[in-house]
C-alpha cells in the first residue's frame, strides 16, 4: 500500500512539472508573438512612411526614377515578409525573409538618401526633413523592439532547450525560433540623414 501511495505521488509529481513545463513553453512562444508584434507596429510605421518620402521626392529627383522605383519595390517585399512573418513568429524561414527584405529596404533609402544629397532645394524642404527625422526615429524605435524580441526568442529556446524539458517539448510540436539578425553587417547602422 505504501509502495502505491509513493507511486501515485511521484506520477502526480511528474504530471504537475509536465503541466508547468508546458505552460512555460506556451508563455515563452507567446512572448515571442507580442514581441514581434511591436516590431510589426514600427515596422508598419516605417512602411507607411515611405510613400509620403517618395511622394517628396518626386518633384525633385525627375531623373532619379530608377531609385525611387527600387524604394517602392522594396517596401512591398517587406511588406509582403511582414505578414507572412505575422502568420508564425518562430518561424525561422519567414524570419530570414523579413530580415533580408528589411536589408534590401535599408539600402534602397540609403541610396535615395544619398541622391537627394545633390539636390540643395530638396535638402531644405520642411516636408523631407520632417520625414527624415521621423523615419530615422522610427530606425531606432525598430532596433530596440527586435532586441526585445530576440531576447524573447532566447528565453524561448533556453528553456526549449534544457533537460529535461527537451525530452518531450519535440512531441507537443515546439520548435526553435529564430532571432531577427541583419544579413548585411553596415546594416546593423542606424541610417544617417543629413540634409
Amino acid at each position: 500500500m505504501v509502495v502505491l501511495i509513493v507511486i501515485l505521488v511521484i506520477l502526480a509529481l511528474l504530471a504537475i512539472w509536465g503541466v508547468t513545463s508546458y505552460n512555460g513553453l506556451i508563455a515563452a512562444r507567446n512572448n515571442i508573438a507580442n514581441a514581434f508584434s511591436q516590431i510589426d507596429v514600427q515596422l508598419q510605421r516605417r512602411h507607411d512612411l515611405i510613400p509620403n518620402l517618395v511622394e517628396s521626392v518626386k518633384g525633385y529627383m525627375k531623373h532619379e526614377q530608377d531609385t525611387l522605383n527600387q524604394v517602392i519595390s522594396a517596401r512591398a517585399a517587406a511588406q509582403q515578409a511582414q505578414i507572412t512573418m505575422k502568420g508564425d513568429p518562430t518561424d525561422g524561414a519567414a524570419m530570414a525573409a523579413l530580415a533580408g527584405a528589411e536589408t534590401a529596404l535599408g539600402g534602397a533609402l540609403g541610396r535615395l538618401f544619398a541622391l537627394a544629397e545633390n539636390y540643395p532645394d530638396l535638402k531644405a524642404n520642411q516636408n523631407m526633413m520632417m520625414l527624415q527625422e521621423e523615419l530615422s526615429s522610427t530606425e531606432n524605435k525598430v532596433s530596440f523592439v527586435r532586441q526585445a524580441f530576440n531576447d524573447a526568442v532566447l528565453n524561448y529556446n533556453n528553456r526549449l532547450q534544457s533537460f529535461p524539458i527537451n525530452l518531450f517539448a519535440a512531441n507537443f510540436n515546439f520548435k526553435q525560433a529564430q532571432m531577427w539578425e541583419m544579413e548585411d553587417t553596415t546594416a546593423r547602422e542606424v541610417p544617417k540623414i543629413s540634409f
